[in-house]
């Protein structure tokens, strides 16, 4: 059971991100929530309320460090403490390099690399200041096994699983904080 740890949850709005959140309330996690659709945000909230969990939801662009900040500030200013952060930001816009979609590549890079690095860094004073934490990566399949019409996207998931993997390194002898890729 996860009664009275906090989790963030990125992305939190559909997909992963909401199925995260609303499994994590059910262990008895206080939720933050984050994700750019406010609308769709605000759904989340009210099914994680329903079922007699706590949430704090705010505007999340991961690509905006000082949102992210903002963000981890918020929850600390409401509930003292972060346990666990999970960075499930991410975009999949598939196409073939040839093509030269720059402005896809740098969307990709600033979500799916940039905004784990922000979350990280937004929460990682707080983990390490009391020894005690969990980051959980989303990664992909596609972080190991590279596919055509996918090779930017594929970049930025394998920069997660290594990015993971030095984090697990540097924090999870050092400073007893787990870190996990998915």
């Amino acid at each position: 059971m996860l009664t009275g740890k906090v989790a963030i949850i990125t992305g939190a709005s559909s997909g992963i991100g909401e199925a995260t959140a609303i499994a994590l309330a059910k262990a008895g996690a206080k939720i933050a929530i984050g994700a750019r659709r406010m609308d769709k945000l605000q759904t989340v909230k009210e099914k994680i309320e329903k079922i007699g969990g706590e949430v704090f939801m705010q505007k999340l662009d991961v690509t905006k460090k000082s949102e992210c900040d903002s963000f981890v500030e918020g929850v600390v200013k409401k509930w003292g403490t972060v346990d666990i952060l999970v960075n499930n930001a991410g975009l999949m816009p598939l196409s073939f390099f040839k093509n030269l979609k720059i402005s896809e590549w740098d969307q990709m890079i600033d979500v799916n690399i940039k905004g784990v690095l922000y979350c990280t860094g937004a929460v990682i004073p707080h983990l390490n200041a009391k020894k005690s934490g969990h980051i959980v990566n989303i990664s992909s399949v596609a972080g190991r096994i590279v596919f055509p019409a996918g090779s930017v996207y594929c970049a930025t998931k394998h920069a997660v699983a290594a990015f993971s993997e030095g984090l697990r390194q540097e924090f999870s002898v050092r400073s007893n904080i787990r870190v996990t890729s998915i």
